[in-house]
């Protein structure tokens, strides 16, 4: 398959599946007209890689993990497992963050709305 239909096959670019040529992420083949030849096995690591990213790993992330992103092997990888662990343990840092975060937006909106309903305080003026 060539690049510009294992794009459309991977839903990305072509110029992402260059950036993961480049990254270290993919080694795809070239035909002898210098077109890259992606096969089966490519593309099955192309959508790891493809799916590492959407759940938020930089490419450098990823290439920590290379070895988990092939065909080979009859298992999960161990180094993945804790490398997707420690992602999601800061995903879960993250939350905590921005639910904080949140919570003290909500108290200065009540604090904001409790000011100007006590400055809207009736004046004789206001009542005739």
């Amino acid at each position: 398959m060539l690049a510009k239909e294992a794009a459309s096959h991977l839903g990305i670019s072509q110029r992402m599946l260059r950036h993961y040529q480049t990254s270290g992420l993919l080694e795809v083949p070239r035909h002898t007209n210098g077109y890259r030849i992606y096969r089966p096995s490519d593309l099955r690591r192309a959508e790891r890689i493809r799916d590492f990213i959407a759940a938020g790993f930089s490419t450098r992330e990823v290439y920590a993990m290379r070895d988990c992103l092939s065909d080979q092997g009859t298992g999960p990888c161990e180094g993945g497992i804790k490398k997707m662990q420690e992602k999601l343990d800061h995903i879960d840092r993250l939350q905590r963050d921005l639910a904080k975060r949140r919570a003290t937006i909500l108290l200065r909106i009540k604090d904001m709305e409790a000011g100007l309903a006590d400055a809207k305080v009736p004046t004789p003026e206001m009542v005739d």
